[in-house]
């Protein structure tokens, strides 16, 4: 959520470079989440061999 309400700026690109923006955000925060926690390089199944 990141307490995102409404768009800042108008029209079509604006609004697309403000939507990719808070993407990266959301992506930086849930990284740091993960590298905080100490689960960085874990995989969530075991992975299978051949």
């Amino acid at each position: 959520d990141m307490s995102f309400r409404k768009y800042l700026c108008r029209g079509t690109v604006n609004v697309l470079a403000e939507s990719t923006m808070i993407a990266i955000a959301h992506n930086i925060n849930k990284l740091h989440r993960k590298i905080q926690s100490g689960k960085i390089g874990q995989h969530l199944f075991e992975l299978k061999t051949a």
